[in-house]
């Protein structure tokens, strides 16, 4: 597995953030040291993935290992078998050639994957059906469904970058929101609520973008199919 080295990333991080003495110690530590572990998760290169078709067992066995670091708790699932089968008897996945899954098909579960955590199965279909159509088993004569993995995951270090950019932006604004309340116990809680109030509402309109862009653009392109 490709690992990415955000040493300078995480430099920026410390070296970004020279936090007022109105905000507890022990709260910024705890906040920079989350989003140094969410610096240290590695995205899937296309040279990770095996160049010969596996079997369902190995799909699995190469998630687990490989997305592991994005599990919120130890018995998270990844991708299960059950997760596969549905998704190819829906129509998100071709199904398999003689039981065994190719690089393309792995491109796509983990696209599955981090979309699922975000959209909803309508959503995804709507996104995975004209990707499918269109790019699978070399159907475009222009592109790859190979090189449109690698163009968008070559963004990995410049979009990890301009995030954490902006969350420390937000977590300094948030901690100078409540001045005047004086207890700690009190402004540690509100700058930490403030601090996820502005995180919320990001993804929130970020996700409603997305889900706007796929009603008023994917779905015309879904009813032509």
């Amino acid at each position: 597995m490709r690992m990415v080295n955000y040493a300078g990333t995480c430099n920026m991080c410390t070296d970004s953030v020279q936090m007022e003495g109105t905000m507890e110690h022990s709260n910024e530590e705890s906040i920079m040291d989350i989003i140094r572990k969410l610096n240290e998760i590695d995205f899937i290169s296309p040279e990770d993935i095996p160049g010969i078709d596996l079997y369902m067992d190995q799909v699995t066995t190469f998630m687990d290992e490989h997305l592991e670091a994005y599990k919120r708790m130890d018995n998270d699932k990844i991708l299960t078998k059950t997760m596969i089968n549905n998704y190819t008897k829906n129509n998100f996945l071709p199904p398999p050639v003689k039981k065994k899954y190719s690089k393309e098909h792995m491109f796509l579960l983990i696209f599955l994957y981090y979309f699922k955590n975000v959209l909803s199965i309508t959503d995804i279909q709507k996104i995975f059906r004209p990707l499918t159509d269109m790019f699978y088993n070399g159907r475009s004569r222009d592109v790859s469904l190979e090189e449109i993995y690698s163009t968008i995951f070559r963004m990995e270090r410049i979009q990890t970058d301009n995030l954490t950019k902006d969350i420390i932006r937000r977590f300094k604004h948030s901690q100078n929101l409540f001045p005047e309340v004086k207890d700690p116990e009190e402004a540690d809680f509100l700058s930490r609520f403030a601090f996820i109030c502005l995180l919320s509402f990001d993804a929130y309109m970020k996700k409603q973008l997305v889900e706007r862009m796929i009603d008023e653009t994917l779905s015309d392109i879904d009813k032509d199919k």
